[in-house]
């Protein structure tokens, strides 16, 4: 897409037929009840139509919830979730989906994801998902945490691509090699931690780039993100940063901007390190 066309209604087509929107809301850590259900309330009101959960979460009965009282229609709104590792497994995987979707209080989720590549059982969590793609209970397949190897071994066993592939990701992060691999197979990259947890948000090199700008150093990194071609999940629950977070719409980044924030790659990890993942 061209990064002159952005907007926060943008879509980005994933290799199933289906799209996903390029931004979304990430509710990791949003505590349970009240602040879940805001936060996913006031990123609704604010334009978003992306909300990405997963079952480790413990919020996905408030992520349901809010989009019921927001009153959007269902089909509206792009749901994630994820398949935890204990659940992992042919009949487990499927069972956990069902269970995820009576929390929900949905019929289906947009895409569903195995949340970590956990050996010895991610092949079987795989056709698991095949088959709840088939059945209808989620529209497209992906994985999380994956890495170059773990995406050649998923790829070497199964005809079916992921049309997802949600990783952390930021200008701290630059997995080159691994946005490479995913856009040669047509695999969507998705940021999570895309501010890398605001660790880096005093870096000199980004806030002059922010202050040329007139934006903040996350809006800086999350249109970083857009206009490398990744879905992007910045997380709040604070109702000016989901707003914040999703005013990167009016202006661009230089040549020049984009050559100096990748110099900021350091290979800083904020989460889980699925690396040495066998």
């Amino acid at each position: 897409m061209n990064k002159a066309t952005l907007t926060l209604a943008s879509r980005l087509p994933l290799n199933d037929g289906h799209s996903i929107p390029a931004i979304g809301l990430g509710v990791y850590q949003a505590p349970a009840g009240q602040g879940t259900r805001s936060a996913v309330r006031n990123a609704l009101q604010a334009g978003y139509r992306h909300i990405d959960t997963a079952a480790i979460y413990g919020n996905e009965s408030d992520v349901g919830q809010a989009i019921i009282d927001s009153g959007i229609a269902r089909a509206d709104v792009f749901v994630t979730t994820k398949l935890w590792n204990q659940q992992q497994g042919y009949a487990s995987a499927q069972r956990a989906l069902e269970h995820s979707l009576r929390l929900l209080r949905m019929e289906y989720v947009d895409l569903y994801l195995i949340h970590w590549p956990v050996s010895g059982k991610r092949d079987e969590s795989w056709r698991a998902l095949e088959k709840l793609q088939a059945d209808g209970r989620t529209r497209s397949i992906g994985v999380s945490n994956y890495t170059v190897h773990h995406l050649q071994d998923l790829l070497a066993k199964s005809k079916t691509v992921p049309a997802v592939n949600q990783v952390e990701f930021s200008p701290f992060l630059y997995q080159r090699d691994l946005l490479a691999f995913c856009e040669a197979r047509h695999i969507q990259l998705e940021a999570y931690s895309p501010l890398a947890r605001a660790r880096r948000l005093r870096d000199p090199t980004l806030i002059d780039i922010a202050q040329r700008h007139r934006k903040t150093p996350a809006q800086i990194m999350v249109r970083w993100s857009l206009e490398m071609g990744l879905v992007v999940i910045p997380k709040s629950v604070r109702p000016e940063r989901i707003l914040e977070n999703a005013s990167v719409f009016d202006f661009s980044l230089s040549p020049m901007d984009h050559e100096r924030l990748a110099g900021l790659n350091e290979n800083l990890r904020t989460s889980w390190d699925p690396t040495d993942t066998p």
